[in-house]
């Protein structure tokens, strides 16, 4: 049954007027001009409103996407910076350890280096000791050596007084 013939249909069997001379009501109004207007523009308006409903399920799938693959980069960048952030924990980590290692190496080699002075020092105070020996003995030395000569010579004097006296 199509839209013609229920228009005719019902027009036939609807009376223009009820039997106290009013209009009747009833599909008849169907075939007005007003109506085929107001049809058309509903059908225009309901056509205008698919298309705008289809446009924005479109922009809606691509907005999706659009922050699917946002998502997707955020979670990316949180992994890149996560490792990052990992990286140099343990990098501030392996510092902090070369450090101590360095600091206990400078504590040892100051250790040894005050060692080594104060034994350079005591060496020093034995050399100014032996050389203040040396002096020391060098005069005694030469007195001594003075003093021998001196006996000496004193000695040859009294044999050459002696060996003079006899002879």
């Amino acid at each position: 049954m199509t839209f013609d013939d229920l228009k005719h249909k019902t027009m036939k069997d609807q009376p223009d007027h009820t039997p106290n001379g009013e209009k009747g009501t009833g599909l008849h109004f169907l075939s007005s001009r007003c109506w085929c207007l107001a049809a058309a523009i509903l059908g225009i308006i309901c056509l205008g409103l698919l298309v705008t409903l289809i446009v924005l399920i479109m922009r809606l799938s691509q907005v999706s996407d659009l922050l699917k693959q946002h998502q997707a980069n955020l979670t990316h960048q949180e992994i890149i910076l996560e490792g990052q952030i990992l990286a140099q924990q343990q990098a501030e980590k392996a510092s902090q350890e070369s450090e101590k290692e360095l600091k206990e190496m400078i504590k040892n080699l100051t250790q040894k280096l005050d060692e080594k002075s104060k034994k350079q020092m005591e060496l020093h105070h034995q050399n100014l000791n032996l050389q203040e020996a040396l002096r020391k003995a060098a005069n005694f030395s030469a007195v001594f050596a003075d003093n021998c000569i001196l006996t000496a010579f004193t000695i040859c004097q009294k044999k050459a007084n002696v060996v003079r006296a006899q002879g």
